[in-house]
């Protein structure tokens, strides 16, 4: 297929397109690869921008991602697609100009959303998620001294508080949720890391609304619906993102929660397109069918490198891509990682320490009898462990007709909208740590506290 192939196009230039055009000359792709993106710069680190950045153990020139090969690829940085014209095989770029392709890859990704009735015209006020934005950030701390607000209870605000904490600032979260991380992780752990940023001298201001902004000469002044009254020197918009997927509008491809793809990240609606990275929603036949995103770092650099082969490869020839998701975060020296998706679990099981308060525990988390997720608190080694036997557990379907092959345009699922009591079943803390036991729910032979 590849030689049928002249010239490839990449809409977006982030980590997923670097790694996509890596593994097209790795699959021995000759061809013109244009790499289109709206930003000034070629990829950087995004995870490091709410840590080591703001921080500044690192600079801005140390964020930016090496290529493992020679892609010889055309950068067209600073440079916003407009439209799509998939029957033309076009995308349309600024002044008329119209970019043909062979074959297309969205990988756009996300951007952040907005918040309504938020100062953004005020220099204090920023929302978190490119590098400009960070620099903008740094640049404000640095001209202050006052109190830092983060809205938002997800990882980018949280991770934000840990770093602001670490150069001893005071921060305070803002969050609708009564606890952090309640949709991603659930409930119980959500509060358990609530304690622990609490416990390192972040205040919580959860389960409320913002009822009025003012800005003045002495900060940004923050009404919340408990008649509270908060008084930043810097405030950080951290409430979720969008995919990037405004320049798809009128393409006929189905735009609900990004661009909707088959197993195999091929575009629904459109032949020789694949998506890839945060944009991308399709069904991982690893848990079900249904399509869902996943905005994590490393499926950004697997799912690029999928896509691209099965560009080549051809829709008949492609094979479905079905990862096991892995995710870690680090906050208050406490590191939280996760495999699977924790969000759709209906139940939870403790197997080790129960994070009451505690920074060290293995979270598992079951839905209809199978284990779909596990979270470790600082629990390395056995999450490695655990991770493998969850790769192993959780088998691929085999999709068997083309209802699987090309999923349904069904609604976005929301695991927060589940009646499905959450449940909490514990294990002793010196049962031997094993995937097996969130569906078969056994005690396992003893081994001292999971390590």
């Amino acid at each position: 297929m590849s030689g049928r192939m002249e010239r490839i196009v990449i809409v977006g230039a982030g980590l997923t397109a670097l790694r996509a055009a890596e593994r097209l000359r790795e699959q021995k792709f000759d061809g013109e690869i244009v790499i289109v993106g709206d930003e000034p710069y070629k990829p950087y680190h995004r995870p490091a921008l709410s840590k080591q950045l703001v921080t500044g153990k690192l600079a801005s020139k140390d964020l930016f991602f090496p290529a493992y090969h020679d892609i010889d690829a055309i950068w067209r940085t600073r440079t916003r697609a407009h439209k799509l014209d998939h029957g033309r095989h076009v995308v349309h770029l600024p002044g008329g100009e119209e970019l043909k392709y062979d074959g297309l890859m969205i990988a756009t990704g996300v951007e952040a959303r907005h918040l309504a009735g938020a100062p953004r015209h005020d220099p204090r006020v920023h929302a978190l998620r490119t590098l400009d934005d960070a620099i903008a950030i740094k640049e404000t701390l640095a001209r202050s001294k006052g109190r830092v607000v983060v809205i938002g209870t997800g990882f980018t605000g949280c991770e934000f508080a840990s770093s602001c904490r670490e150069m001893n600032r005071d921060v305070t979260i803002i969050g609708r949720s009564k606890t952090l991380f309640g949709k991603a992780l659930g409930p119980e752990l959500g509060a358990a890391i609530g304690d622990l940023h609490r416990r390192h001298g972040v205040d919580l201001a959860l389960g409320v609304d913002i009822r009025h902004w003012a800005t003045g000469p002495e900060g940004v002044a923050i009404v919340l619906s408990n008649e509270r009254l908060i008084t930043a020197a810097c405030v950080v918009l951290a409430v979720g993102s969008m995919p990037s997927t405004d320049w798809l509008a009128g393409s006929g491809l189905v735009l609900e929660d990004g661009v909707l793809c088959e197993p195999t990240c091929h575009v629904v609606g459109a032949s020789d397109v694949v998506a890839a990275g945060d944009v991308a929603r399709w069904p991982n036949l690893r848990f079900d069918g249904v399509p869902r995103r996943v905005e994590h770092w490393l499926n950004a650099i697997e799912m690029g490198r999928a896509a691209a082969e099965n560009l080549l490869a051809g829709k008949s020839r492609a094979k479905p891509f079905t990862p096991l998701p892995r995710f870690w975060s680090e906050q208050h020296h406490v590191r939280i990682q996760a495999a699977g998706i924790p969000a759709i679990g209906q139940q939870t099981m403790y197997l080790s320490t129960r994070p009451n308060g505690a920074e060290r525990s293995i979270t598992g988390y079951i839905r209809a009898g199978k284990p779909v997720g596990i979270v470790g608190l600082n629990q390395p080694r056995t999450m490695i462990h655990l991770t493998r036997q969850l790769d192993q557990k959780l088998r691929p379907m085999v999709p068997t007709t083309e209802r699987a092959r090309t999923p349904r345009r069904t609604p976005v699922e929301n695991p927060a909208s589940s009646t499905a009591e959450t449940l909490s079943e514990r294990t002793p803390s010196n049962a031997k740590i094993d995937v097996n036991e969130l569906s078969a729910r056994l005690t396992a032979p003893a081994m001292r506290n999971g390590r």
